[in-house]
């Protein structure tokens, strides 16, 4: 069960532990648990357990905190790496620096299914040609979206620094 950290506020508005966890267990079972975003009836924004996320207007929501974005980027980036690894023995033997990030880099922009279309690209990885790979990376529909970016995460595979 997750508990939050202890509030700041020793005041009122204080919940102990244990009548925290039995608020999560009632709102979870009222709210409903959603994984995606999805609308109310009235059209309002929410996801998990009741979160406004409305951007704007009348029914505009609180939307996520600098430390949330970082809690669910950590998560993403394990969930890349994770799938890297799984799908490509030549990623698991990668040193850590700017290569392995402009992959993690790539991927993670992409997905799992997009970023597997880069056939010739994915076997210059795994032979270690990176010159190849960075320039099948740029010859892409990709490369043209992200523009600028593509050129930084590119120039990381084939030098193996950061920009």
């Amino acid at each position: 069960m997750y508990h939050p950290p202890p509030l700041a506020s020793t005041g009122p508005v204080a919940v102990s532990e244990n009548k925290m966890d039995k608020l999560i267990e009632t709102l979870k079972r009222h709210e409903g648990v959603k994984t995606r975003a999805y609308q109310d009836p009235m059209g309002t924004w929410h996801i998990g357990v009741g979160r406004n996320i409305h951007p704007e207007g009348p029914n505009q929501g609180v939307g996520i905190t600098h430390d949330e974005i970082d809690f669910m980027l950590s998560n993403d980036i394990a969930r890349t790496i994770q799938e890297l690894s799984e799908e490509y023995r030549w990623f698991q033997e990668l040193e850590e620096g700017a290569r392995r990030d402009g992959i993690i880099n790539m991927h993670f922009n992409l997905g799992r299914t997009r970023f597997a279309k880069f056939v010739k690209a994915i076997g210059h990885m795994e032979s270690g040609n990176y010159d190849a790979a960075a320039a099948e990376f740029l010859d892409s529909r990709w490369a043209k979206q992200v523009k600028g970016r593509s050129l930084e995460v590119t120039d990381m595979i084939k030098t193996n620094t950061y920009v």
